[in-house]
């Protein structure tokens, strides 16, 4: 049953990477997208969290994670090996000082493998990184549609990581990714009679940036008994800034535009010569990330932590994604979050044995508009229930919050995300015994 409901979700959610935008966001608008991928149910589940690692979840913001100490089950010989995969669905209303509309989206989140290698632990997978997908448009003084903006795409990312336990206490570990994936978006200008009518031909720009690179994430994680109880727990990671590449391609189409279904009938198109203007190809500049945390709590019972990171946004930079009224700041995160496990040993009481996770975050997204800042804040709640055997669980994660602001004729985001993951274990690797 569990192995047939994997195969559902794999190709539901792949079907969806193809077919919809990951997002509804206006704020989308901006750079590459907003950042679609904030860590598995679990860490979203506890505000964020990455500082946390156990023997049956993945945790793909800390490479670190793949690996650790062996479990009793197993007679301290193994660890299982590690499968997750997972979706969300997102609902938006989206508010400003002239009214207010709604918006969804339903996505894949990320599929990967983790798998043990005595004191290394090995791990791969896919995710979307970011994602660009928005309507919008501007009016003039008789509130005509002035100009309309459309986007969509984003980056997506297929990483490898590799991971050592120095000891019982202390892991190491490095992640490779692969960056890959376009941007596209088209404006419109209206153009209108004396009289107010819309003129029979209207001018659309159309840009595309195809972009591709690598980045690296470096991570540490370090486990202790304070004392027979307690235990401490705590991570750092860094991504070193990076480059992407981006072949760029730009045209200019005259088009008709059916006044009652909006509809755009292209009449021609003439394409820009970018290469004159040396944006053919650009290079887009990744920021750094460093983050760090720790966190306190009795092992397969409960946990309550924090976490802080911070990130270079304001070195972000591609002259093709140049706007005038925006502009990129140093951006920062804080995370508090946790969880509770009532009976972790308990067969009489299934419910007993169910993880309940929650936490908040306050982010600065290091996006800035009309000279204010866009800062977002969220709640989140979890449930990690037991299916099937050996440690597999799924896992229900529920997140709302907002993001941005009415001021200076902005956008007021409130959101809810329902999040759904698949945390299966097998054990692969055993030692034969003979008598």
């Amino acid at each position: 049953m569990i192995k047939k409901l994997v195969v559902v979700l794999i190709v539901a959610f792949a079907s969806q990477l193809q077919a919809q935008e990951g997002t509804a966001s206006p704020y989308s608008f901006y750079g590459i997208g907003s950042l679609k991928f904030k860590g598995t149910v679990e860490n979203r589940s506890m505000g964020g969290l990455s500082i946390y690692n156990d023997s049956i979840h993945l945790n793909l913001l800390n490479p670190a994670g793949y690996t650790g100490n062996n479990i009793k089950s197993f007679n301290n010989e193994s660890r299982p090996v590690k499968f997750a995969i997972g979706g969300s669905y997102s609902s938006l209303n989206l508010k400003s000082d002239s009214g207010s509309e709604k918006a969804n989206s339903t996505t894949f989140d990320y599929l990967a493998l983790s798998v043990p290698m005595g004191k290394f632990g090995f791990g791969f997978g896919l995710l979307p990184y970011t994602s660009v997908g928005y309507k919008l448009e501007s009016r003039n003084d008789n509130d005509d549609v002035s100009n309309r903006y459309r986007g969509e795409g984003g980056v997506n990312k297929a990483f490898a990581g590799l991971a050592y336990q120095i000891n019982e206490k202390l892991s190491v570990g490095v992640e490779a990714s692969y960056n890959f994936g376009n941007v596209k978006n088209s404006s419109v200008a209206y153009l209108y009679d004396d009289e107010g009518n819309l003129a029979q031909y209207q001018s659309r720009e159309n840009n595309r940036s195809d972009l591709s690179g690598l980045n690296f994430n470096i991570g540490l994680s370090y486990k202790t008994m304070i004392n027979d109880k307690l235990e401490l727990s705590s991570g750092l990671t860094y991504a070193p800034g990076s480059n992407l590449t981006s072949n760029n391609t730009r045209s200019f189409s005259t088009i008709i535009i059916n006044e009652i279904s909006g509809q755009e009938f292209v009449v021609n198109t003439i394409d820009a010569d970018l290469e004159a203007q040396n944006l053919k190809t650009t290079d887009l500049s990744l920021p750094s990330r460093v983050s760090f945390g720790a966190g306190i709590g009795e092992p397969r019972k409960w946990f309550l932590g924090a976490e802080y990171t911070y990130q270079n946004t304001s070195k972000f930079s591609n002259p093709i994604f140049s706007i005038d009224n925006a502009t990129f700041v140093n951006a920062s995160t804080i995370a508090l979050g946790g969880f509770y496990i009532p009976d972790y040993n308990s067969f009489s009481n299934y419910w007993k044995r169910v993880t309940y996770r929650g936490g908040l975050h306050y982010e600065n997204t290091g996006l800035e508009i009309n000279n204010e800042t866009i800062n977002e804040f969220g709640m989140s709640f979890g449930v990690g229930l037991p299916v099937g055997g050996l440690f597999s669980n799924a896992n229900l994660g529920l997140e709302f919050g907002k993001r941005g602001t009415t001021n200076q004729n902005l956008i007021q985001e409130n959101f809810i995300n329902l999040q759904i993951s698949l945390s299966l274990n097998d054990r692969w690797f055993q030692k034969r015994k003979y008598n």
